[in-house]
């Protein structure tokens, strides 16, 4: 099993008092002979003739020296997650879970907004402080 990231408690119980219901933790991903683990999926009820919404979330912290190396990394996660559920699980939505202050200080960069724009990321802001979502980004 791979190991939390240092904000993965944080980030749950953010979605849970955003009246999200944790599914799995982690929640693996299969496909053909690949097999991989998503932080947290996630499902919630919208309304009774809207149905449920489900979200995979990939937490990253950015604590490293490195916040585009870390960018590199999560970005090829997200990827990878997101193409193998658009097969297995086209119903679900794939998120970065990340902290409102590397959202402010290194995700608003030109460059960046380019590379999420492109590959059309989706993202969490969690303000980690407070454990609470501040922002759902498609």
């Amino acid at each position: 099993m791979p190991a939390k990231d240092r904000y993965h408690e944080t980030v749950k119980n953010a979605l849970i008092k955003d009246g999200w219901q944790i599914t799995a933790d982690p929640y693996p991903i299969k496909y053909e002979e690949v097999k991989l683990a998503a932080d947290l999926s996630s499902q919630r009820t919208l309304s009774a003739n809207r149905g449920t919404e489900y979200v995979v979330v990939e937490i990253k912290s950015f604590l490293a020296p490195s916040a585009m190396r870390e960018f590199e990394t999560a970005l090829g996660q997200y990827l990878i997650y997101r193409t193998f559920l658009e097969v297995t699980h086209p119903d679900y939505r794939v998120y970065l879970a990340i902290g409102s202050t590397i959202y402010r200080t290194f995700f608003q960069r030109v460059a960046i907004q380019l590379i999420l724009k492109k590959y059309q990321v989706s993202l969490l802001v969690v303000n980690l402080e407070q454990e609470e979502i501040e922002q759902w980004l498609t």
